[in-house]
């Protein structure tokens, strides 16, 4: 493939708002709450602007001190959006989510960038962030599924070995689908991006088994390494639990 999409003007890109016009229409109609869509929505676009923006500077700098600190922002960012769902105080709970997707996150994403693409230097800033940010978003939402439910399976009765062996099935459920439905239901994002940008297919698909690989498997760490973190500790926690 030779031809390449062009780049979207404002203008054009304000086409993909219609459809989102008409689910919120859908909200009203059906008298259900839109505030949440709507701030979700400001937020991302404004978001992903100012993200737009800076990248440029950070991937011409490619300081490593500067890659360093969005990294552990990522981190920090991603845990605290963890514990969102979770019935428990955060602050109980966010350096044992730290520290998990520090060590799962970080573990894997040293796997792919120095085992599966030998990154020179390490801090890429164009490679490693995107990537980085796959990983600890992979990470955040394990934790948030795998916590909500060993607490929920917990305040049920069960022991914490079986609330935790529930927990971690459940956090995996939407990871193992994705693998089940990667290239016959979907397309996922990096191998849909290269294949539009010009890559050959065949070379996109072996970054795409990449991105599965390390999405998989953060998310199984990640969730393992907090249900371990937190499941002698659960009694306490409980005890002092915030109503859902």
């Amino acid at each position: 493939m030779e031809n390449s999409l062009k780049a979207i003007s404002l203008y054009h890109l304000s086409f993909a708002f219609i459809p989102i016009v008409i689910v919120l229409f859908i909200f009203v109609k059906w008298s259900i709450s839109s505030k949440r869509s709507i701030h979700a929505l400001t937020q991302m676009l404004i978001q992903l602007l100012l993200v737009g923006y800076f990248l440029g500077f950070i991937f011409e700098s490619n300081n490593i001190w500067l890659v360093g600190a969005i990294l552990l922002m990522m981190v920090l960012f991603s845990s605290w959006i963890a514990l969102s769902n979770i019935p428990v105080a955060r602050i109980k709970l966010i350096r044992h989510v730290v520290l998990s997707i520090l060590l799962s996150g970080g573990f894997t994403l040293l796997i792919i960038t120095q085992g599966v693409l030998t990154l020179t230097p390490w801090y890429q800033a164009q490679v490693i962030l995107p990537l980085a940010g796959m990983i600890f978003a992979s990470c955040m939402n394990s934790i948030s599924l795998s916590g909500e439910r060993f607490f929920a399976e917990s305040a049920h009765g069960k022991a914490d070995d079986k609330a935790r062996n529930i927990a971690f099935h459940a956090a995996m459920i939407p990871n193992i689908n994705a693998l089940f439905a990667v290239g016959i239901v979907s397309l996922p994002g990096m191998m849909t991006g290269q294949i539009l940008s010009g890559v050959a297919p065949f070379i996109a698909a072996r970054y795409q088994i990449m991105v599965m690989c390390m999405i998989f498997a953060s998310a199984g760490l990640a969730s393992a390494c907090f249900l371990s973190l937190i499941k002698d500790k659960a009694f306490h926690f409980k005890s002092t639990s915030n109503p859902p």
